[in-house]
């Protein structure tokens, strides 16, 4: 097997490999290093990249394989949002206002370490991870590989050029509004945001006021499914682990498709991206399911009560996590001020609404078992457009184009983007499927469904080709 095909084979296939000995973790990790050396300057997806360590990590993993050792992710290299702890790295969150190396291992890191994986690098993500656009002031902005004018998204958008580029067997990225699934939308990407608690959190619990979770940036559905087998508590994988969700098919299902969007939300969707939505949906009813028009009633406090909770959240983590808060952008500076002036009552109250927003949101859930919505309303935006946003015109159009996404951060439900082919100019365009809350069994056995019937594996970006 070449290099470049090594480096495109995904976690799974790359443990497979190892595992099998037709393939060296040494080899693996020295296709991906060569790999990012030519891919990285073009696109910007690593804040800082550990080839050292991760070479001599890969021959460690070598040497326990030959010893017996079978851990699910035994020499694979994965890649890390740079909002998680990283042992001796700072955790930069995009901007120069950090505390320096950290002393300590993320939990969901040392679950990782603990499976056998290798700690490739750290990819770049927008200052305090609030833009949907990995434009930063401090280490500029991270393109996308399918067109090096556009973003990859935000905020895991490094995660996702990342991995679109076969820069990493798997890639963690974090998501409060929708920052897994735009990236992955727009890289063309299987991305999943998990149930909340799932993957842990800690040092970092109840970020964004309890809307943000850690999850996978994949290429295909089995490699997202091992990440969950590696980090997700025992008590929580289902019979068989999420490897084994993905291989079972999922029965007849009941799939409701809405393309409405919440109130506050701005309504306008692309074209291109109704007709993704249509499509899968065609997909579905050809694969069994019962496919039916459904909309969820969504509640019209779900935009300010998010809103609210992600200006609290960034005020926080600037509070806990940036001693020179001088340094940051001023559209940071400005927003973390106005989420720590926001009343302890207010804060209470959005929080307190979850319970309303969740009950009515979950009825849907009592006649059907997955909702398709759109994943984005657009396609990308131009790189850089976004970094350019004072503080209003962010609170405007923040989330102009996650509009489906927030809501279920909100109520903690599993949602996955599943790649739906490309736009008329060549990008990838994403759908999302959400499910009940702790059924992210059931949305990797769907989305693995689909890939099996129009598989996204063999497509590659060619702005980097």
């Amino acid at each position: 097997m070449d290099a470049t095909t090594l480096a495109f084979a995904g976690a799974a296939e790359q443990a497979r490999l190892i595992r099998d000995g037709e393939a060296t973790s040494r080899a693996v990790v020295e296709a991906t290093l060569a790999r990012i050396a030519k891919i990285d300057p073009l696109i910007n997806a690593y804040r800082v990249v550990l080839a050292e360590r991760a070479l001599a990590e890969a021959d460690q993993a070598d040497g326990r394989r030959g010893a017996g050792d079978s851990r699910p992710l035994l020499g694979v290299p994965v890649a890390i949002k740079d909002d998680v702890d990283v042992a001796g790295e700072p955790t930069a969150w995009g901007g120069a206002a950090h505390a320096g190396p950290v002393a300590r291992d993320a939990e969901v890191i040392r679950r990782l370490r603990a499976a056998g994986a290798i700690i490739i690098g750290k990819t770049l993500v927008p200052e305090m991870t609030m833009l949907p656009s990995t434009d930063t002031t401090t280490f500029g902005s991270s393109r996308n590989p399918w067109d090096l004018n556009r973003t990859p998204g935000g905020s895991s958008g490094g995660s996702g050029a990342a991995m679109a580029s076969g820069l990493a067997g798997v890639a963690l990225g974090s998501d409060g509004a929708g920052s897994i699934r735009t990236p992955s939308a727009w890289n063309g990407l299987f991305g999943l945001k998990p149930t909340r608690d799932r993957v842990p959190l800690a040092p970092h619990d109840d970020a964004w006021q309890g809307l943000s979770v850690s999850g996978p940036l994949a290429r295909r559905v089995v490699d997202a499914a091992l990440f969950l087998d590696a980090t997700v508590d025992d008590g929580d994988v289902p019979e068989g682990g999420f490897v084994g969700a993905a291989a079972r098919e999922p029965g007849r299902l009941r799939i409701a498709v809405s393309t409405k969007a919440p109130p506050g939300a701005m309504p306008w969707l692309g074209r291109e991206e109704r007709r993704a939505v249509q499509d899968m949906a065609a997909l579905l009813r050809g694969l069994g399911h019962d496919v039916v028009e459904r909309d969820p009633d969504y509640p019209g406090s779900l935009w300010p009560a998010g809103l609210v909770r992600v200006m609290r959240g960034v005020g926080d983590d600037v509070a806990a996590f940036m001693p020179h808060p001088e340094r940051l952008e001023p559209r940071t500076r400005a927003l973390a001020a106005l989420g720590r002036r926001t009343p302890a009552s207010l804060v209470r109250w959005a929080r307190e609404a979850e319970v309303e927003q969740t009950a009515r949101l979950s009825k849907l859930w009592e006649d059907v078992d997955v909702l398709l919505t759109p994943a984005t309303a657009d396609g990308p935006y131009r790189v850089g457009v976004v970094g350019r946003w004072s503080t209003p015109v962010y609170l405007v159009r923040g989330a102009e184009r996650l509009t489906w996404m927030p809501a279920w951060n909100i109520t903690g439900q599993p949602a996955a983007a599943v790649p739906a082919g490309l736009d008329d100019d060549g990008l990838p365009i994403g759908v999302q499927l959400v499910g009940r809350r702790g059924e992210d069994g059931l949305l990797l056995s769907l989305a693995a469904q689909v890939e099996a019937a129009r598989p996204w594996i063999d497509r590659r970006p060619g702005a980097i080709a």
